[in-house]
């Protein structure tokens, strides 16, 4: 109890404890989240995501910068890292890349080991942005592993999702290959200040017209910038298509016009419901994930290892197929 206090009045060390205590998922963390989750809801969550070296973390924390400047907000950055093969924990690189949020004491920033968790995400990444909510943070950056395919995950957690993709990587459209087009809200097209920036837009813009029908029928222009019109009359439609933002993150060029998006979006969904539905969304893949892994490790419990492993050598020398072995488990457990 003391520590939720703590939190709710602003203490950070407090609050590191805290987060720490909900990535070990002991039960003083799933207490205070309990006592916590009353004071959530308030923050509004943004998702950046995309292939490795396109600049996600710069330009995390140049949006940030800007935030802190503009409108004195509240930040919070969850960085998830990839695991350390040697401790486990975070490989810190993007603390390294935000040293210039490090002097505020108004911004946040939590570095996060995947842990062997697919989906860019760790798996109490929830939690911790539950924990941050409740700690008065307005605006919650949840910044992915940067894995590929495996990164829609993000999209079942943030309010607003950004795609970032660069030029000359080695592909036009690494997103396309890596399966996270789709779950753009808006794509950025970061470090637009290298050669081929011209090809990588037209190529998005091509995904964006096979993808969604509405841009198709309303003639989307070749270059963002000028499809002033077909974005108003998507607005009118409430209608959203993903626009495409050129930044400089390590310049801070675009990111002024990238929050403004941001803004956009926001208001979009407060007129139309989306951010309910997506807050529900939300929730319900939350639970959906705390009842499968509760169920698993209850019924792990129940069943012997004995048990367990005989049938894995049954699946092993190829005798049952693994339907069979679910279905054997389960009556098995069943009738105990």
């Amino acid at each position: 109890m003391v520590l939720q206090k703590s939190v709710l009045a602003g203490d950070r060390l407090a609050l590191a404890r805290l987060l720490t205590e909900i990535e070990n998922d002991s039960s003083a963390g799933r207490k205070a989240l309990n006592a916590l989750f009353k004071h959530t809801g308030k923050a509004y969550l943004i998702g950046v995501t995309g292939a490795t070296g396109t600049g996600k973390s710069t330009l995390v924390s140049q949006l940030a910068l800007h935030y802190r400047k503009t409108a004195p907000s509240r930040v919070a950055i969850v960085a998830v890292d990839p695991t350390s093969p040697f401790t486990g924990g975070a490989v810190l690189g993007d603390r390294i890349r935000m040293r210039e949020l490090s002097g505020d004491a108004e911004v946040f920033i939590r570095s996060m080991a995947t842990r062997g968790s697919l989906g860019g995400l760790a798996a109490a990444t929830a939690g911790v942005v539950q924990a941050l909510d409740a700690a008065g943070y307005e605006l919650i950056f949840i910044e992915t592993v940067g894995a590929g395919q495996s990164e829609v995950e993000i999209a079942k957690l943030a309010h607003t999702t950004l795609v970032v993709e660069a030029p000359g990587l080695g592909d036009d459209v690494q997103a396309i290959k890596a399966g996270i087009l789709e779950i753009a809200d808006i794509l950025v097209l970061n470090k637009a200040d290298r050669p081929g920036v011209e090809a990588a837009e037209r190529a998005l813009l091509g995904m964006l017209k096979l993808g969604h029908p509405v841009v198709r029928s309303l003639g989307h222009h070749g270059r963002t910038e000028k499809s002033g019109a077909a974005e108003a009359d998507l607005a009118a439609k409430d209608e959203w298509i993903p626009p495409i933002r050129r930044t400089v993150a390590t310049e801070g060029k675009g990111v002024a016009e990238l929050a403004e998006t941001i803004a956009a979006h926001r208001a979009h969904l407060e007129k139309t419901g989306g951010r309910q539905r997506r807050e529900r969304a939300r929730l319900q893949n939350e639970l959906e994930a705390l009842l499968q892994d509760r169920l698993v490790s209850g019924w792990r419990k129940k069943v012997g290892n004995k048990e367990y492993r005989h049938m894995l050598d049954k699946l092993l020398a190829r005798e049952i197929s693994p339907h069979q072995a679910v279905e054997t488990l389960l009556d098995g457990n069943l009738r105990k």
